[in-house]
């Protein structure tokens, strides 16, 4: 198999380029990353060909997928920050809709033989704390914040250009992932950052909200899956079924270090700021045979010491991180 994985210096990117190289060596990989703040080149293994490119740009993606005769396409390429799409979403839907659209365009030229799309739990809306329920592949999109609207845009054009053009495509709604290499501005890494320098932990005034918590190597393993047995123009959920509130994550960094309470410090809630995800991953689990393999309890110690153990590969993304937290009545409503 030939592959192009795009925005494979990213976060979720990097660990699948790693995931995949390691249990597929026969397969030819080629890395694409646009290189924005959170895209970091050196995650990436230098012996992997690598594409300093934006998704965006039709003739140079075209010409790399026949020049690489791709055969799949795994994009993870997308702007991610909630909070930052507050303060400039007009980048979120210039990457994440109009770039997956050039995208889809390049693969169509290209005869790519599948086009695999990776996207959020996040384009459903949300759920209230004590909804019984959870987010089925058949659930309407609500998306309430401008990234949730950007990566529901770029779904809708992976389905058109499936329905309209035949483009073998499958696309996987995931659950918030975690583990290493994520950028410091999340808040799994945000707060074992802050908590290893010593500095107080943000945590929204809504701070019982809850997120469904995957290992990014689960999540790996799912795409993994749908690329090998999954159905051609089919969605699946990927999801953990562990929820942990914001509180909770907090509690779990500071028992970690043994630092105290006092350390947590309340900021604002952001601008549409979702109450709770939770997916039904039962498609994938039952189709697929899928399952993920890491417990929460274990793969959050794991991911809080390989944070420890490599502060240099994050202590100088520290400055490019471009949010604050806290600064949302004066930010939210300025015009981007």
């Amino acid at each position: 198999m030939r592959l192009l994985v795009t925005g494979a210096a990213g976060f979720i990117g990097t660990n699948f380029v790693r995931y995949w190289t390691e249990r597929h060596p026969a397969d030819h990989v080629v890395a694409l990353d646009a290189l924005t703040y959170a895209g970091i080149r050196d995650n990436v293994d230098p012996a992997i060909p690598f594409a300093h490119l934006d998704i965006g740009d039709l003739p140079a993606v075209t010409a790399l997928l026949k020049r690489e005769q791709i055969d799949v396409i795994v994009n993870f390429a997308a702007e991610s920050h909630n909070s930052l799409a507050v303060l400039d979403p007009r980048r979120f839907f210039q990457t994440n809709v109009m770039g997956t659209q050039h995208l889809l365009e390049a693969a169509r030229q290209a005869g790519v033989k599948r086009f695999h799309h990776v996207s959020t739990c996040e384009v459903y809306g949300d759920l209230a704390l004590d909804d019984p329920g959870a987010f089925t592949e058949e659930s309407p999109y609500r998306p309430r914040t401008p990234y949730n609207a950007s990566k529901a845009g770029a779904d809708h054009a992976v389905r058109a250009y499936h329905e309209t053009f035949g483009l073998p495509i499958t696309i996987t709604n995931c659950a918030n992932n975690y583990g290493p290499y994520q950028f410091p501005e999340k808040v799994i890494p945000l707060f074992v950052t802050r908590a290893l320098n010593g500095l107080p932990l943000p945590v929204y005034a809504s701070s019982a909200n809850r997120r469904e918590w995957l290992h990014v190597d689960d999540h790996c393993s799912a795409i993994e899956a749908v690329l090998s047995k999954g159905r051609v123009g089919e969605t699946y959920n990927v999801g953990s079924g562990v929820e942990v509130s914001v509180a909770e994550l907090a509690a779990i960094v500071l028992d970690h270090f043994g630092l105290p309470g006092t350390l947590i410090e309340t900021v604002p809630d952001r601008p549409g700021h979702d109450r709770r995800y939770l997916l039904d991953s039962s498609k994938l689990r039952t189709e697929l045979g899928w399952r993920p393999s890491t417990e929460f309890e274990s793969g959050i110690a794991a991911t809080i010491t390989w944070y420890t153990q490599n502060r240099s590969w994050w202590n100088g993304l520290l400055e490019r991180t471009l949010v604050s937290e806290s600064a949302w009545a004066a930010s939210a409503t300025r015009p981007s």
